[in-house]
């Protein structure tokens, strides 16, 4: 817990000199009620923003949101290669500006989210940055996502038939494991986000490892092996060290190799995904297509 500011400090040793005055028992439960109260008056402090409204906070809080968050959730805050888009009114683990404060600074179990404090996000921020951020995200927030127009029931057609999406990615625990799930991608990423995954899917790739910003997801860079036996095998890096490669090929089979038993592999910043021009997907079926995805996402 982090120290008693001065005032507290004083009112502590105030009662701390008080209690003295009492016998022992008597004095152990007035302490533990002191600290106790205390610690109540601190958490209750976390549940409301100092900094809400302002303006100047806000563009204070963008600056740190650049600094720690922009890495997975873009700049903007509309969505990165590893984390939502955070304008949107209701967010999947919480709204209010104290849940995003919480979400922030401990972290949320089961996602990629780390914790802020111990340097977990960027650089690490105190309570009073995660505040300032709580603050510029507010100021971002829009009312609601720009739902498309489209046709869900065709754009589910179109997914699970015509284009085969669902060869690669998994929908409500239905498709392929080659591509990220896009169960919740509706719910998480903005519209043009989603386009832009479309129509150009290997330009968050081809943003080199160590530029700005970077929204590289190692999970789906594409890779090429040749066996000791002369096997080749293309498909998408799982993980990978100095000594060892795991991939998962075309056919979804999983593979684990010693790097220097390996013939050749090689890498590249280019997605598996084809590429969704207008003669692939005409913009109205692009409109069903994300209309399914939206609602499957609110679901």
């Amino acid at each position: 817990m982090p120290p008693f500011s001065a005032s507290q400090g004083t009112a502590a040793s105030f009662l701390g000199v008080a209690a003295n005055r009492f016998r022992r028992p008597t004095r152990v439960a007035l302490l533990l009620t002191l600290f106790f109260g205390f610690a109540a008056v601190r958490a209750f402090a976390q549940e409301k923003n100092p900094f809400a409204g302002d303006a100047k906070i806000a563009k204070v809080g963008e600056y740190q949101f650049r600094l720690n968050c922009a890495f997975c959730h873009g700049l903007g805050a509309r969505g990165g290669g590893r984390g939502p888009d955070l304008t949107r009114a209701q967010k999947r683990h919480g709204s209010s500006d104290a849940e995003m404060f919480h979400n922030i600074h401990d972290g949320i179990p089961g996602t990629a989210m780390p914790a802020a404090t111990n340097g977990g996000i960027g650089v690490g921020m105190s309570d009073e940055e995660i505040w300032q951020v709580v603050t510029y995200l507010r100021s971002v927030q829009v009312k609601a996502p720009v739902q498309p127009a489209g046709n869900p029931e065709h754009g589910k057609e179109l997914f699970h038939g015509a284009l085969a999406c669902s060869t690669c990615h998994m929908v409500e625990g239905k498709g392929g494991r080659l591509g990220p799930d896009l169960s919740t991608v509706g719910a998480s990423r903005s519209t043009e986000y989603l386009v832009e995954s479309l129509r150009n899917p290997s330009r968050r790739l081809a943003q080199g490892i160590f530029e700005a910003m970077k929204e590289f997801p190692q999970e789906y860079e594409s890779v090429l092996v040749v066996t000791a036996e002369g096997t080749k095998l293309s498909g998408v890096v799982l993980n990978q060290d100095q000594f060892t490669l795991q991939m998962l090929d075309a056919r979804e089979q999983l593979h684990l190799f010693e790097k220097d038993k390996l013939r050749s592999f090689a890498t590249r910043r280019e997605s598996a995904m084809p590429v969704y021009d207008q003669k692939a997907l005409s913009d109205k079926d692009l409109q069903d297509l994300l209309a399914y995805l939206f609602e499957a996402g609110g679901k």
